[in-house]
């Protein structure tokens, strides 16, 4: 709820109007709204069916996450008493919340749960049709998932010829598009123009590259953040960070990433998603990264922050039930299925714990299962009491060795002792796989695919690789300390490594044409 003192400062910025009864204030597939604070009145929120989900009164404020992102509406807003409203145009109000602390914590804070909610109700969102055989359909939902999209799969078979058929908010029909094709109708993102010239060039939108996305706008440098997913990273989809510095009560990985790019929007460093780096072209001067669908950027300096996933399970058959009861992200969808339901968590990491610890506490009986004889020697022990408060059951020396179950739906898995046990969900959190193939022989990695840098790169600068004037931090680096506040703190110093890069090279006519 706002107070008078909110109001009055939203009103000096925007527009206070009048609606009458039955008058529609924005609806579903609309490409933008202002942000609505109610003065007096009342508004419904209807989904694309009309039912109703909520109503908003005087003191309360209309919105979500797309307010911010710019993403197409989902929601229809339908006024139920006469109203008095103040409305804010969406760029007046992102300057606000850089510069209201108060407000911007009422507002996030607001959005995010708001989205959370949406992605749990059927039929608000994208509808993705096409089966789980299709592993085109499948590319899809892990799309909707990792944005956090609210979505509603149809495993009905379709009569087309390529799959999957994508609805959007306000009916339009997509054939077998591409992730970035449904982000551009929906508003995500940037759309980048064939070739981009900048001074700092993030690969990887995790919390190293917003860190060198912050202090490297900041600091003046023209700075392009691109992902080939999401921003934020595996730490965007953590539901809980409690040991993060500043946030005594935690913090979830949602609402870091919208803090994280807020902050960097608010230096102008841009952002792009979803666009894949295929290859990493040395030059003079800058050094060109291309991507997917023909485009290319020109950088003078590269920082490569594509951080690591998780890796997958070696059983036969994994890929039967990935998307449908076996997960890498546990999130409010995932959630909402596994209520009351026999749920493995396989990880000994802080990720597998928090996500342990997050879906028991909505409902599931979870079991933890990691391969090391004492959970404490890899997790965090603030998460390992947590566990213990849950009631989550953990399995020491434990690995699965076989899946089973029938179309999709995982029924129980063997481990390599022979015990089997039932599970209907499982989520996996194993190690980490760095983010680096599409690299191939451009810089030097270890043996396990990791980015060399400093000394081991043959350089003084503790976080060049062995290309001068690409850098690399996080989680993708050899050595590292996989945690978020480091990624953090080694995206925020590459930046003062960049610098000195740049003043040691400047731009020559002959290199600014390259």
């Amino acid at each position: 709820m706002l107070s008078a003192s909110q109001l009055d400062t939203l009103a000096e910025l925007g527009e206070e109007r009048t609606a009458g009864v039955g008058d529609v204030l924005f609806r579903v597939g609309d490409r933008t709204y202002p942000f609505i604070a109610i003065r007096e009145g009342e508004v419904a929120i209807l989904d694309g069916a009309g039912n109703e989900i909520v109503r908003h009164g005087a003191s309360k404020f209309l919105g979500e996450l797309n307010l911010l992102s710019g993403q197409t509406v989902f929601l229809t807003a339908v006024v139920t008493q006469p109203l008095r409203y103040i409305a804010v145009d969406r760029e007046a109000l992102r300057s606000l919340l850089f510069e209201d602390g108060q407000l911007s914590e009422l507002l996030l804070s607001a959005f995010i749960a708001r989205r959370e909610a949406l992605q749990q109700v059927q039929g608000i969102g994208l509808e993705i049709v096409g089966p789980h055989t299709s592993a085109a359909t499948m590319r899809m939902l892990d799309f909707a998932r990792s944005n956090r999209l609210p979505f509603t799969w149809n495993e009905s078979a379709v009569d087309a010829p390529s799959l999957p058929l994508v609805r959007l908010p306000g009916g339009v029909e997509l054939q077998a598009p591409s992730t970035g094709e449904v982000s551009r109708a929906l508003g995500i993102g940037r759309e980048l123009a064939g070739r981009e010239e900048v001074d700092l060039l993030v690969v990887g939108g995790g919390p190293a590259g917003l860190g060198a996305a912050v202090y490297g706008a900041s600091e003046g440098l023209d700075t392009l953040v691109i992902d080939s997913t999401v921003l934020g990273g595996q730490a965007g989809s953590s539901r809980r960070i409690e040991n993060y510095l500043g946030f005594p009560a935690g913090i979830s990985g949602t609402e870091l990433t919208s803090r994280a790019v807020t902050q960097a929007r608010k230096f102008d460093a841009r952002t792009a998603t979803p666009y894949r780096a295929t290859s990493l072209e040395p030059g003079n001067g800058r050094h060109v990264v291309r991507l997917e669908d023909d485009h290319e950027v020109a950088a003078r300096a590269v920082l490569l922050a594509t951080g690591a996933q998780y890796r997958r399970l070696p059983v036969d058959g994994l890929g039967d039930y990935e998307g449908i009861s076996i997960f890498y992200a546990a999130g409010p969808p995932e959630a909402q299925l596994c209520g009351a339901a026999r749920v493995g968590v396989v990880g000994g990491g802080n990720s597998a714990g928090q996500a342990a610890v997050w879906l028991a506490r909505g409902g599931a009986l979870v079991t933890l299962l990691h391969r090391r004889a004492d959970l404490h020697e890899t997790m965090s022990e603030y998460l390992v009491r947590e566990l213990e408060r849950y009631g989550v059951a953990v399995r020491d020396s434990s690995q699965i060795a076989a899946l089973h179950g029938d179309d999709g739906q995982l029924e129980a898995v063997t481990l390599e002792s022979g015990e089997r046990l039932p599970f209907s969900f499982l989520f996996l959190f194993l190690g980490a796989a760095p983010c680096t193939d599409w690299l191939g022989d451009a810089v030097a990695r270890d043996e396990n695919g990791f980015i060399l840098t400093g000394a081991d790169a043959n350089t003084d600068a503790l976080l060049e690789t062995s290309i001068p004037g690409v850098f690399a931090a996080g989680d993708v680096r050899s050595g590292s300390t996989k945690r978020c506040a480091t990624a953090v703190g080694e995206g925020a110093m590459a930046v003062q490594f960049v610098h000195a890069h740049l003043t040691d090279h400047p731009l020559t006519p002959s290199s600014a044409r390259h």
